[in-house]
């Protein structure tokens, strides 16, 4: 019960991106079936399977890689995996961001902008199919890449983080076919807001789990090579992260019910130091003040695609 808590903020993650990749998927389906190229869905289905399958690959390696890390014998291998870690989460944390406020933004002019690509696609004559393809793959790609680096920041956790995943992109493919085999109407509007505000939420506790990853990473290497004992020079519980601001490892620990779903959903640490908090509050006031932003004028997708104009 404990450990599948951990597979919280990969469910949310991968339900939201996932969730964006149906409605191009649909878009792009919907809008063959009214063009009459349906003969063209063979390469939609194609475009899906490769960006989940490169998308599993990429995670593969990442996890492959840090796994390698924690158990090879080479004297800086566990500051390495450390530092991997934490650039992961700050990866995780630029893609994410960026795929909150910017998507968002995007979102007003999505059904637009995908038909355009479709109607420059079935232009190409027989290399119609390639361009649906190359259309597909970078989308389904794209939302699986963020997820991927994303685990690969809380591989920690082992792979429980993987199953949410796995149970967000079942959600996702659900809604999809809610959407537009079954016409069932769903108000994009506030799932996208609801999904963004916990995203929000998640990726400011990336920020406190990045800069742990970093300071255990000096701890290590002071530890390691004396020359570098300078890092942690203080003598407190930290070596880069400054004065405690909080250990509340006797009265909510992170590692338990409740502090463990506060950790999973918005960054909560029973030892809190003052370079994370101050880092958590910068980026959720920063970050959020954009998102809300980007929400105005934010306009429900319509679920049943109108008909294309041919031009024959």
């Amino acid at each position: 019960m404990t450990n599948l808590s951990a597979a919280l903020p990969t469910f949310v993650i991968t339900l939201r991106e996932g969730v964006e990749a149906a409605l191009v998927v649909g878009i792009v389906l919907a809008y063959l079936k009214k063009a009459e190229q349906t003969r063209l869905n063979t390469w939609v289905y194609a475009g899906i399977g490769t960006g989940i399958a490169a998308s599993v690959l990429v995670g593969v390696l990442f996890s492959g890689l840090l796994l390698s890390l924690e158990t090879s014998e080479q004297v800086y291998a566990p500051v390495i995996k450390q530092l991997l870690e934490g650039g992961f989460g700050v990866i995780a944390i630029g893609l994410l961001s960026w795929m909150l406020v910017w998507m968002t933004q995007q979102a007003r002019s999505m059904k637009a902008e995908i038909e355009g690509a479709m109607v420059t696609a079935l232009q190409q004559g027989r290399a119609a199919g390639w361009g649906i393809f190359g259309l597909i793959t970078i989308a389904v790609l794209r939302e699986g890449f963020e997820t991927v680096v994303f685990i690969a920041a809380q591989i920690q956790q082992g792979w429980v983080p993987a199953i949410g995943a796995l149970a967000g992109l079942v959600g996702a493919t659900g809604i999809g076919f809610l959407l537009f085999q079954f016409g069932v109407k769903i108000n994009l509007r506030q799932f996208f807001q609801g999904m963004g505000v916990l995203l929000l939420l998640i990726v400011s506790g990336l920020v406190v789990s990045a800069l742990r990853h970093f300071d255990k990473a000096a701890l290590l290497l002071a530890q390691t090579n004396p020359d570098f004992a300078f890092l942690c020079s203080d003598g407190g519980g930290s070596c880069l992260l400054g004065p405690l601001v909080w250990d509340l490892s006797n009265i909510l620990p992170d590692r338990q019910f409740p502090g463990i779903l506060l950790k999973a959903f918005f960054g909560y640490t029973q030892t809190l130091y003052l370079a994370q908090a101050i880092g958590y509050g910068t980026f959720l006031l920063t970050v959020g003040s954009l998102y809300l932003q980007s929400t105005t004028g934010w306009k429900l997708l319509p679920t049943r695609q109108p008909s294309p104009q041919s031009k024959n």
